[in-house]
């Protein structure tokens, strides 16, 4: 256990157990599983394709393996963090518990960073000591900065526009969303899914 109260553990996986979110290990990398397709290729082996992030340096790769092969899964430890606030370089975490802080490089949130809300909390990931980057949720919801107001009388249903999140995050939202509206945002995709009730 290290200084964090954190661990990491491995174990072989096989890889038609992948999906969506598992972590791997290869070649001393930490990865995880962005997309995963399966194939069958008539009476040959399936073959699994999938692409995975970097954890480490946040480039974003294309495997296949076949069927039968395993890979090191690691189950990686998370810590619930409140947001705190970014610089340049750096975004603050606290523990809301021992007050301990946390600074994640930039570098490792990558576009993660605009799916964060001051003073919200989230899902920190660690292995062993390291700090692998944030666990974000399906949907987020936030607040409209900034947004053009929509052209009167124009009740065509598939209009967008773009808006600025209080995060710097561009979506494309209806013409009928404003400043101050509080909306929800599909982590994965960008994509504006539907205005908060909060």
């Amino acid at each position: 256990m290290g200084e964090l109260g954190v661990q990491y553990r491995l174990h072989m996986i096989d890889v038609n157990k992948l999906k969506v979110g598992v972590t791997f290990t290869e070649d001393n990398q930490p990865f995880r599983v962005m997309k995963y397709d399966f194939t069958k290729m008539g009476r040959g082996n399936a073959v699994i394709k999938i692409k995975a992030k970097n954890l480490f340096t946040g480039s974003i790769i294309t495997k296949s393996f076949i069927s039968g092969n395993v890979v090191e899964n690691i189950l990686l430890d998370k810590k619930h963090l409140q947001y705190l606030y970014k610089d340049d370089s750096l975004a603050y975490f606290m523990d809301p518990v021992s007050f301990d802080q946390f600074e994640i490089p930039l570098s490792v949130l990558g576009d993660d960073v605009l799916y964060l809300v001051e003073g919200e909390k989230s899902w920190v990931l660690f292995w062993g000591e390291k700090i692998l980057g944030v666990e974000l949720p399906a949907s987020t919801i936030m607040e409209v900065a900034e947004a053009e107001p929509g052209a009167r009388g124009n009740t065509v249903s598939n209009v967008l526009k773009p808006v600025k999140m209080t995060t710097g995050l561009t979506v494309m939202v209806p013409l009928f969303i404003n400043v101050g509206d509080k909306i929800k945002i599909n982590t994965e995709s960008g994509a504006y899914t539907g205005r908060s009730n909060e």
